[in-house]
């Protein structure tokens, strides 16, 4: 190793690596903590995390993946946010289109089932898609 200054690095089971920061620094990922901890504002990174995540469906959905695969809960949470805003407010085929969701009914069994289980309907493809999303989305 060089006379350089040493930076730790600690993993999620508590194994500690000592390492060059010329080296670390090479991964952006760890060069933008760094930054963190020299004093980017929350605020900073609340709006970086808003716009992060507006991006299409199947971005935000390989963006959830990646963020579940390196366990990282704070950007779990920050995308799970933005899918229940996205869907807020919407009836459930506005939700369905929003996300791709495709109704294998034709035109009249659908109005043959609204009319048959109009109470549930609603409750059933709300329970969908929250497993969906639950599913893919671990909301």
């Amino acid at each position: 190793m060089s006379s350089e200054k040493l930076i730790t690095l600690k993993t999620s089971d508590g194994e500690e690596f000592k390492l060059d920061e010329s080296i670390v620094m090479r991964s952006k990922v760890i060069k933008n903590i760094k930054h963190l901890e020299e004093g980017v504002s929350k605020e900073v990174l609340t709006d970086f995390d808003k716009n992060f995540v507006k991006v299409d469906h199947s971005v935000l959905f390989y963006l959830l993946l990646a963020a579940d695969f390196l366990n990282d809960k704070e950007m779990l949470d920050v995308m799970c946010q933005e899918v229940a805003d996205r869907i807020k407010g919407k009836t459930p085929e506005e939700i369905g289109k929003e996300f791709g969701i495709q109704n294998d009914f034709t035109l009249e069994e659908e109005e043959e089932n609204r009319k048959e289980n109009a109470w549930a309907l609603n409750a059933f493809i709300t329970l969908v898609l929250f497993s969906i999303l639950f599913f893919f989305f671990r909301i």
